[in-house]
């Protein structure tokens, strides 16, 4: 194997397992938040910029779809995928506020919203976040190394050990088709 394809492999390996080493305990603790929230009713808002407005788009289609199992749909918006809703908030309040205008949208209390910023300090993000506080949800932030500081903006912050953007992005998408299977699983578990 070529030594860039080596490297790039390691790097994820490494990013993967320190990232599940140091998180799993946020993960489980979200899984049955998203679990409880779905039970009763609510849904899963999903934001992020660029290729993790992607993953917002790819994990709510998870959720109404079906990850692995055969099953009813569950409520989740992916808050990137509405190009009307986008170019009209970003048109009349600013690209700072796509996301927070859907959450005060369509976030009641108890909801919970995942938000996904390499860096963390995405602007249009924060204010989803702040908008999710303010609306009483319960927001989790998935972030890289460099947002390892942003604890304040969520209720929970999971972060990827690592700098580079693709690697952050590739542990984000693992943790949340495991967060989609544990909470199919659960809810399915429950119905049964």
């Amino acid at each position: 194997m070529s030594d860039w394809l080596t490297g790039s492999m390691e790097a994820h390996i490494a990013a993967l397992r320190d990232c599940v080493a140091a998180e799993s305990a946020a993960m489980d603790n979200l899984a049955a938040r998203l679990t409880a929230t779905l039970r009763g009713g609510g849904k899963l808002l999903v934001c992020g910029n660029g290729g993790s407005a992607c993953d917002a788009m790819h994990i709510a289609g998870e959720f109404v779809g079906r990850f692995t199992r055969e099953r009813a749909g569950f409520p989740a918006i992916a808050l990137s995928a509405d190009a009307g809703i986008l170019t009209a908030v970003g048109n009349d309040y600013g690209f700072d506020s796509v996301f927070s205008r859907q959450v005060e949208a369509y976030g009641q209390p108890g909801d919970v919203l995942i938000a996904l910023s390499t860096s963390g300090r995405s602007p249009n993000v924060l204010k989803a976040l702040e908008m999710a506080r303010t609306r009483g949800l319960h927001s989790a932030l998935f972030t890289g190394s460099r947002g390892q500081d942003m604890a304040h903006v969520a209720d929970q912050l999971i972060v990827v050990p690592a700098t580079e953007t693709a690697r952050v992005q590739e542990v984000h998408i693992f943790l949340l088709h495991l967060l989609a299977d544990r909470v199919e699983a659960a809810l399915m578990e429950s119905a049964a």
